[in-house]
């Protein structure tokens, strides 16, 4: 009679979560407990196995299914038509593909991009909610903010950067320099009297333009627009002397002549301008800014799920066609693994925080 019950216990543990041999395991062997009370816990262990074991199944299947249960959703945090939102939908037809799955593409703008990044940050972490991270909302505004609704270190998990897109120094026709070193000898003449635009307080264009003061030894009067397009207009009419603007918004205008490009803020020049050198050659010791965008997900997302489509990302930014749309205007394939784009993320919130602070600028 024991020996069946043994038996019958064994076959339910080999069927069971490792919990409930646990428990049937201690019933079936124990010392000095009464036939009656073993035979009661027995039942017992039996009982809360067959319960687990829905769950358990439950949990296991969603797991292996990912992502066939349905859509992904990828939040990005700025308005249809931009520059994130561009290259956000290229990147999720090709990652659609790759995983079998589509993925739908939300646009949540607002407040710098902390609504939708705030979305994100609270969505389930199951893998079917994922997000565009950007500079603004994961590390400038952390300290150009009184508050935010989320915290980047802690609701945010990094997938994988996918570019980084430094800015081109631009001069204006007002003003008559041919080189980063003659504008920056022009400055100290009239301190405060060249000025450079921007789309607006706390962008990437603005901080650029207080990291140049401020890593130059120079002042700058800062022209806050209400977007690119219009610091870009009255750049070209010769109303501010130079902005930093993004590639693709300055290509076509230096291109065509309308504008000269005296450096770019990345580490290594860009292809696209072989022959105009970095800040750092030009002498600007210290000086890197760039406009990134990467893929996050809701802290605690399972790492099988987070390795897949870093895994998968990478694979499509080593494509030809992929690097060359990132390439043409005049960004930088990125890549890589969750924790550098992480640590990038933390560097770039010490860094820029202590421009914020140093220029004592607050978002308007």
């Amino acid at each position: 009679m024991m020996f069946r019950r043994i038996s019958a216990a064994a076959a339910v543990a080999a069927a069971r979560p490792a919990t409930a041999v646990t428990a049937m395991t201690a019933v079936t062997h124990g010392r000095g407990t009464a036939p009656g009370r073993r035979h009661a816990l027995l039942a017992a262990a039996v009982l809360g196995a067959a319960m687990a074991w829905p769950a358990f199944q439950t949990e296991a299947r969603a797991q292996a299914a990912w992502p066939t249960e349905r859509p992904i959703r990828l939040i990005v945090p700025y308005a249809t038509g931009g520059f994130g939102d561009l290259r956000a939908r290229q990147v999720a037809t090709r990652l659609s593909k790759a995983l079998g799955q589509q993925i739908i593409v939300d646009n949540k703008p607002g407040a710098g991009g902390v609504l939708g990044t705030d979305l994100l940050a609270k969505a389930a972490p199951d893998g079917y909610t994922l997000g565009t991270g950007h500079p603004a909302p994961l590390a400038t505004n952390v300290t150009l903010m009184k508050s935010l609704p989320y915290d980047p270190a802690k609701d945010i998990a990094p997938v994988i950067l996918i570019e980084s897109s430094p800015l081109i120094l631009m001069a204006g026709p007002s003003l008559k320099v041919n080189s980063v070193a003659e504008l920056i000898a022009e400055a100290k003449k009239d301190p405060g009297k060249l000025t450079f635009a921007s789309s607006g307080i706390g962008g990437a264009h603005h901080l650029s333009g207080e990291l140049f003061d401020r890593t130059a030894g120079i002042s700058l009067t800062h022209v806050p627009y209400k977007g690119g397009a219009p610091a870009a207009a009255d750049l070209l009419a010769g109303h501010v002397s130079m902005m930093f603007e993004m590639g693709y918004a300055a290509l076509p205008s230096i291109k065509a002549g309308r504008i000269r490009p005296l450096a770019v803020t990345s580490r290594e020049r860009i292809a696209v301008l072989p022959d105009v050198p970095t800040m750092l050659e030009a002498g600007v010791k210290g000086f890197t800014s760039a406009n990134w965008q990467g893929i996050i997900a809701p802290a605690g997302t399972p790492p099988d799920i987070i390795a897949r489509l870093n895994k998968e990302l990478n694979t499509i930014l080593a494509d030809p066609e992929m690097r060359e749309l990132i390439s043409s205007v005049g960004s930088q394939v990125a890549g890589g693994t969750p924790g550098s784009f992480g640590a990038l993320i933390r560097s770039e919130t010490t860094k820029w925080g202590e421009v914020i602070r140093a220029a004592k600028i607050e978002a308007q």
